[in-house]
This record gives C-alpha cells, structure tokens and sequence, in this order.
C-alpha cells in the first residue's frame, strides 16, 4: 500500500510510505482510489487538522504525520462485509493512498457508512459512501467535475441557503473574498440564479481578469483596493481567504452596512491569522456539517438532498466555462500537485484530478 504522508507541523515535508497490507478483517472492505481532486480545500483540512479532526478521518501509524482527505471516486476490490459487492464504484472521502479500509454500516441500495472505530464521533457527511450506480447526482459525463465541486458547491449553497433563506436580515449585496476559489465561485453562482442579490468578488491583482471573465461577479475589487469598497444596503461578507487584516478592512470599508460576516476557509494558510478587532458583526465560524444537520431538521433531509441535487447539476455544466479539469496520475505529480496547491501555482482556471 502506497500513503502520501504530510507532516502536520509542516504542511511541505512530504513523502510515501510503502507498506504491506495485512489481511482484510471480517465485516470490512477494501477499496481502491480511482481519482480524486486536490484544490485549495484539502490545504484546508490540512490546516485546520487538528483544530476540526480532519487528520482523524485516515490515522497513520506515526502521529507525527497525517493523510489529509480527498474527494473522489473508489473501487472495492475485496469485500468481507453484507451488502457491498467487489467492483462496485463509490464516490466519498478518500485518503492520498492508492486503497484503504472501511467498516461499513447502514449499508443499503444508496451507499453505506464508514462505521470504523476511529471515525466514530465525526461528521456523518464525511463517513458517508455513494454508489455510482444509485446516485442522482451522478453523471459519469461529469465525473471530473463531481469531484473537483461536489463538495465545494454542497458547501457554496449551504452559505447561499443560510445567508438569503434563514437570516434575519436579508443582505442585498454579498462580498466574497478568494473571489477566484472553486467554493467561491460556486457561491457566486447560487446568488446570481436568484437575480436580485449583489456579488462583489474581492481577489488579487494577479487574478482579477479571471475572476471579471467568469461573468458571476457584479464587480471585482482586488485586496489592494478593499478600502475603498462600497456596497448596496445590508451586506454580508463571506471570508475564504482567512485573513484578519482583511476581514478587519472589509468591516471598517463597509460600517453599518455590514449585518453578516462569515469565515469559511483560509486559501491564505500561511497568512498570520491573529484576530484583529472590527466595528460591526463578530466573525463567525461557517461548518458545513453543523448547518446542514440543521437545515435538514427544519426542512427533512429528503428536501433538503432534492433542493441541493437540482442546483448541482445545473452547476456541472455551468463551471465548464470558466474551469477546465487537468489530469496528472502517478507519486511523482500527486506530490507536485501538492506543492504547487500550497504555493498557490495552480491557475484557477484549472482543477486537478489526479490518479495512481
């Protein structure tokens, strides 16, 4: 077996660790990783590891070091558990390594969860496995698209949904920083299907082109020029970037129009992230999985799952206008692409998919 390890105190001391795999336990199964996309997102659960337990999902035998999860698609190879049949394909969570072992659980027509001890405790959505072959939202003409937005438009129109269906004030304009990054844009793109909300697009100099081109943006202001930002009525903010010194000149720029700010992520993962005090609301912290558990008590998980499934295949083919998939397979361009994620190197028109 073949695990891509980072080392948690320092996201750039990689390596692959070759080992024998021991034989497979009664009631588990073996699958082997197909693809899966690599953005700016897994840096995320890298960097917020140990704070959120992303590094528990896939535990190594050195603690020292951890295997960050993907999104992608599986294969099981060899299966001791009810229910799930070798050569059946899932999508789901996946670590760096070229197979891994579940436990399933609840095991039915749909997909099953991963019911292993050291996953117990953890978000539902993250232990969770489709089968291809009974998901709605599957379309093997947008497999490369599945992986690199799935989870990142689940969690763009969770933010839409909490912003513009639950709030007590319903901004007219929302300001959306890291403007270029795949979760932002799928945001972008929910707010603009409703016509009547504002998206401004804060991003760098180096890709404010890009971020105007992809036509979801009402305007694009870079980070040099946020002091001079202005926005029409009650106004949110959504943070990507995760710098404080930003979110502090956003709120300052805005005053009370401000009524919403939200932090998402940190694009920015090496940036000084010490808060710094603000006039207006105090940041808070976005968690998919805690809204979505919500969410789906005031409106049952059915209608929330049908809501979300119909706008993601809307989005499918909407994203091919401004992000073309790029494949790389092999231990060599899967490290690659894990620097060049962190330096920031890879064009956001671009969304890797890569592959042993």
């Amino acid at each position: 077996m073949a695990d891509f390890l980072i080392r948690r105190s320092d996201l750039r001391d990689t390596f692959w660790a070759d080992t024998l795999s021991a034989p497979l336990g009664p009631g588990k199964a073996r699958l082997r990783v197909d693809a899966f996309a690599l953005t700016a997102n897994n840096v995320t659960y890298a960097s917020f590891g140990e704070a959120m337990g992303y590094w528990n999902f896939f535990p190594t035998a050195d603690p020292a070091f951890g295997r960050v999860p993907v999104w992608g698609f599986a294969t099981v190879m060899e299966s001791n558990a009810d229910g799930i049949a070798p050569g059946a394909r899932v999508y789901g969570y996946l670590p760096i390594s070229n197979h891994f072992d579940v436990q399933p659980i609840r095991t039915n027509a749909n997909g099953f969860m991963d019911g292993a001890p050291h996953r117990q405790g953890l978000a539902p959505i993250y232990n969770t496995y489709i089968f291809n072959s009974a998901d709605p939202g599957y379309d093997p003409a947008f497999e490369a698209q599945q992986m690199l937005f799935r989870p990142l438009f689940t969690t763009g129109w969770m933010i839409d949904d909490c912003l513009m269906e639950t709030g007590a004030e319903i901004p007219e304009t929302v300001v959306i920083s890291s403007a270029s990054s795949k979760t932002a844009l799928a945001l972008a793109h929910c707010l603009k299907q409703r016509g009547a909300v504002e998206a401004i697009g804060l991003t760098s100099t180096a890709n404010k082109h890009y971020v105007e081109s992809t036509g979801l943006y009402a305007r694009t202001v870079t980070y040099d020029d946020v002091d001079d930002l202005h926005s029409r009525g009650l106004t949110a903010y959504v943070d990507f970037l995760g710098r404080p010194t930003l979110t502090a000149d956003v709120h300052h720029a805005l005053k009370d129009r401000l009524v919403r700010s939200l932090v998402i992520g940190v694009t920015d993962w090496e940036g000084n992230r010490t808060p710094v005090d603000a006039p207006g609301p105090k940041p808070e912290f976005f968690f998919v999985p805690t809204y979505a558990a919500e969410r789906a008590k005031d409106l049952g998980a059915d209608e929330l799952n049908a809501r979300m499934g119909r706008a993601l295949t809307g989005f499918y083919a909407a994203s091919s206008k401004y992000l073309t998939p790029e494949k790389a397979g092999g231990q060599s361009a899967i490290t690659q692409a894990w620097t060049q994620t962190l330096d920031a190197k890879i064009p956001p028109s671009t969304g890797l998919i890569l592959s042993f």
